[in-house]
């Protein structure tokens, strides 16, 4: 009886139980099926999403890299079909398949992602671009030209109310491009990552054009007459934010005319005197050594910072006859780098010998060529010479497609410290440093960066031959900031053999150290955040020392590296919780236009881990 009953009673569940089982299989069956329908469907019109937005983005690309009179009249003319294309791509991303795929788990957060990049995309091309446009065409029809000498500043003043418009718009749009869910899919990563690429590279120069002409009446004499110290560097024999100072020239603007004085060399300057600077700055720069800085005129780019060199030139120029009643308004930096950027935009430049620059030969000609071919004592009157025809040339015949170029090269080479300025005015200041013309050691802590910077301790023209780089990766990411891990190499490309045939005043005047590239390094940790397990992996160092100058902590060290050999720093870097953007490494600029620096594949994903 008792196995009859079990029997029937497992009989009776088994019929209890197979009704649900099919049920709960069918409702799978359904529920994949009509996955299986929605993916399908997103996925057929992912593709026709991504051909729109690469036909509008492929066609504002150019803008985003070239802004110039002819780009800017072909953007006006196909504006309209961008219009279309990113209207298309935002309606079909917002459409019923796509509103049901991002409540599911997994995808939900790349449907959300499209959905986001389609409306900012077509919010832009709609709202920012068209105000762009509206003050493009304005400049476009005015008459920048003040005679041949200078700019007129009335309709840059009178776009700048537009133009600031027309950027913040752009920005937010942007920041919202930016603030949206990563994707895990492949295929939409990848447009994100594409489409991340082009906005941010056209906010950068928007903004940097924006600020820049912000800043231009100002500081070409709108109201009032302006004098500069036009501080020629050469970054051959390198100094932190720079290069020995080899001449200095007098740029006068008055309401937007320029004129450029004769630039008079650093011997000049010698008799008066040093310039100001900290009990910090004499500890490291002087008293520590190897090569004790003096501090005079040929010095005042040891400071990292540009505020400290104008200080200290400032306090010089005081004492000369030519400075004492004439009140110095700010400093211009520049390197042979900006001169030969100035010369692609200018046009080349036929030197007395016979010698043509171009946009391709002036940095090397003057860091390196121009040591082999002159005396010493008139290496730098070539170089000052030919920065004051540059600069004068910048403000001559000036048109908006030229207007624009220059613009954003200053902004490209002040972030590659190839160029740097400070004004006493502090409403210009403020100006100045929005457009990221004033070169400082790390400050920011939404926008952080590892300040790497070098003095020469060899009196020589080394820096030529030392080649630097970098690498960066992200390592880390959680709620107390993002870590990255750096590696920073100097690499001495002089050849072993060309010691002896090269002059010593590019190897070096103290004969033991010929050709050796010996370097004092200050790093500084990002602002808010921290350096960690810095070491060198190879080469000759001293110890990498903790101490602080003017108020910051930063390490020091000094490295001798011989011909054909290289030291690489590896460090560890944590920014602050505040971070918006990714680690960038600020340095000493390179005898290039180029930062040596690249940016590895992160080893962490852009969410907290």
């Amino acid at each position: 009886m008792s196995s009859h009953r079990a029997s029937r009673n497992g009989v009776h569940n088994r019929h209890r139980i197979w009704p649900w089982a099919v049920s709960v299989v069918v409702l799978l069956v359904a529920i994949i099926a009509f996955l299986g329908i929605v993916g399908f469907n997103v996925y057929r019109q992912a593709k026709e999403v991504q051909e729109h937005e690469s036909k509008a983005l492929s066609m504002l690309s150019d803008f985003s890299t070239n802004v110039d009179d002819t780009k800017v009249q072909q953007i006006k003319a196909e504006l309209p079909q961008i219009q279309q294309e990113t209207r298309q791509a935002s309606t079909i991303a917002h459409g019923t398949w796509w509103n049901i795929a991002q409540k599911m788990p997994y995808i939900g957060d790349d449907v959300t992602a499209v959905q986001g990049m389609t409306k900012v995309i077509d919010d832009l091309v709609n709202q920012s671009v068209p105000q762009f446009m509206d003050v493009v065409s304005a400049l476009q029809t005015a008459d920048l030209s003040s005679g041949d000498d200078g700019i007129n500043l009335r309709p840059i003043l009178d776009c700048q109310q537009g133009l600031q418009k027309a950027n913040e718009t752009l920005q937010q749009q942007v920041n919202t491009y930016n603030a949206l869910p990563q994707p895990n899919i492949d295929m939409v990563r990848s447009a994100y990552s594409q489409g991340s690429d082009k906005l941010n590279a056209l906010a950068t120069r928007i903004d940097a054009l924006s600020n820049t002409f912000h800043m231009l009446p100002g500081f070409l004499g709108n109201g009032q007459t302006r004098t500069y110290a036009v501080m020629s560097m050469t970054t051959s024999e390198m100094r932190s934010s720079g290069g020995l100072i080899g001449s200095v020239g007098e740029l006068t603007a008055d309401n937007g005319n320029v004129h450029i004085g004769d630039f008079q060399p650093n011997t000049a300057y010698l008799p008066y005197g040093i310039g100001d600077h900290s009990a910090d700055e004499a500890r490291i720069f002087s008293d520590e050594g190897p090569l004790h800085m003096s501090f005079d005129i040929r010095d005042t780019a040891v400071f990292p910072d540009t505020e400290r060199a104008a200080l200290a030139m400032r306090s010089i120029w005081t004492r000369t006859p030519w400075g004492h009643d004439v009140t110095l308004d700010g400093v211009i930096m520049v390197d042979p780098v900006f001169v030969q950027e100035m010369v692609a935009i200018n046009g080349p430049v036929t030197l007395a010998d016979g010698t043509v620059l171009t946009g391709d030969n002036t940095a090397e000609y003057f860091l390196n060529t121009v040591y082999k071919r002159y005396e010493a004592s008139q290496t730098d009157a070539v170089f000052g010479d030919t920065t004051g025809a540059v600069i004068s040339d910048m403000f001559k015949n000036l048109n908006l497609g030229k207007l624009i170029k220059i613009g954003e090269t200053m902004g490209t080479m002040a972030q590659e410290r190839h160029f740097t300025m400070f004004a006493f005015d502090e409403n210009l200041e403020k100006e100045i440093q929005a457009a990221g013309f004033t070169g400082e050691t790390p400050s920011d802590p939404q926008h952080p960066s590892v300040g790497v910077y070098l003095t020469e301790q060899n009196p020589s023209k080394m820096g030529w031959y030392i080649k630097r780089t970098a690498t960066i990766e992200k390592t880390r990411c959680d709620a107390s900031g993002a870590t990255y891990h750096v590696e920073y190499t100097l690499n001495n490309t002089m050849k072993v053999s060309d010691v002896a045939n090269l002059p010593p005043y590019i190897t070096g005047v103290d004969a033991p150290n010929r050709g050796k590239g010996i370097e004092k390094i200050l790093f500084y940790p990002p602002a808010g955040g921290r350096i960690n397990n810095i070491s060198q992996l190879n080469g000759a160092v001293n110890a990498v020392q903790k101490t602080t100058m003017n108020g910051k902590e930063l390490y020091k060290t000094v490295v001798e590296i011989l011909p054909e050999q290289s030291v690489t720093y590896s460090f560890d870097v944590t920014v602050s919780p505040q971070a918006q953007s990714a680690l960038t490494i600020d340095q000493t600029p390179l005898g290039w236009k180029d930062t040596g620096i690249t940016v590895k594949e992160p080893k962490c994903s852009a969410k907290a881990n």
